[in-house]
């Protein structure tokens, strides 16, 4: 069964009650191994000591650096049933980058400037479960990875992905203090649709997801990695979304997919998409327009032509058009 929907009061508080079932929210890194952050740069955690507490540098979700300011992340972990209060009462939300060890003070903890949650997003399918945040300050010494297209082959089923985050190790509430990451294969989407026909389990929606992990269970996503990211071929196809329970045999996890919802984060991102054409730059300004130079009354006879002295440089020309995007 999916999960029952309780609010995440804090990763201390979770440690100390009985294991909850698994829901879009709830999500962790079963069967993976130990992963440092230098060789995955732009996996990044979502965290906030104020909702859920110093332990784990408060981390409670996951997240994919997709340029130098912009995070993609799981729509469902900003809301009031994960963060326990509106976003907007979150004060310290902050994106943690390069720190393996959430116990340490390696690494970075950036303040957000701007987060947008697709208005779209259905916590009842889970459908559009993406939101970008927009970091306030650039980061510069990471790489950025680059979201898959549609129809790119890290799509097709069968392929290796890497899964990435803090998460619950267990199934059990014993919650990851460093990075880890697990091997996966992307699912046939027929697969994903006997997995989850609809129902209290939920449904799967290939148009806007992909499922990945192992027919035989074993490894997967769980409680705490909500919002991570699921790479293939060196790019993002995924963000951790929900399932049934965590790496159990015929109910993998499911991904939003990174190609269905591509536009919306670059719409919604300060930096511009790859490969879009700079903005134009504005004309040279051009110099003020002189006043023909009349000279003095000539000294001759009316009868006489009289002397006309050459136009001023730029005399007769218009002035620079101002561009209408200025």
């Amino acid at each position: 069964m999916r999960a029952l929907r309780y609010p995440l009061i804090g990763t201390a508080v979770l440690l100390l009650v009985a294991p909850v079932p698994v829901r879009a929210g709830n999500r962790g890194i079963i069967g993976g191994q130990a992963v440092k952050v230098a060789d995955v740069p732009w996996t990044v955690a979502l965290a906030s000591r104020e909702r859920f507490g110093p332990v784990r540098s408060g981390q409670f979700c996951g997240g994919a650096l997709v340029s130098r300011t912009t995070v993609v992340t799981a729509a469902h972990c900003l809301s009031r049933e994960v963060l326990g209060v509106e976003m907007s009462e979150a004060k310290d939300l902050r994106v943690i980058v390069g720190r393996d060890d959430l116990r340490g003070g390696a690494g970075k903890e950036i303040a957000l400037k701007d987060a947008w949650v697709n208005p779209a997003f259905n916590p009842e399918t889970n459908g559009g479960d993406v939101a970008v945040l927009t970091l306030a300050e650039p980061v510069t010494d990471k790489a950025p990875i680059a979201m898959a297209k549609e129809g790119d082959a890290a799509y097709k089923p069968g392929t290796e992905a890497g899964v990435y985050g803090w998460g619950d190790m267990f199934g059990n509430g014993a919650y990851s203090p460093t990075l880890r990451g697990a091997l996966v294969y992307v699912m046939e989407d027929g697969m994903c649709r006997q997995a989850y026909p609809g129902g209290p389990e939920g449904v799967y929606q290939p148009s806007t997801m992909l499922c990945a992990g192992l027919p035989r269970g074993g490894r997967d996503a769980c409680q705490g990695d909500s919002g991570g990211p699921l790479v293939a071929r060196g790019r993002l196809v995924g963000l951790v979304s929900w399932g049934s329970g965590c790496a159990q045999a015929g109910r993998p996890g499911v991904y939003t997919r990174v190609s269905a919802v591509a536009a919306l984060v670059w719409a919604h991102s300060v930096d511009p998409a790859p490969g879009a054409a700079p903005p134009a730059a504005p004309p040279p300004a051009q110099p003020p327009v002189a006043p023909p130079v009349r000279p003095p009354a000539p000294s001759v006879a009316p009868s006489a032509s009289p002397q006309v002295a050459p136009p001023a440089p730029g005399a007769g020309k218009r002035p620079g058009r101002r561009p209408r995007w200025a």
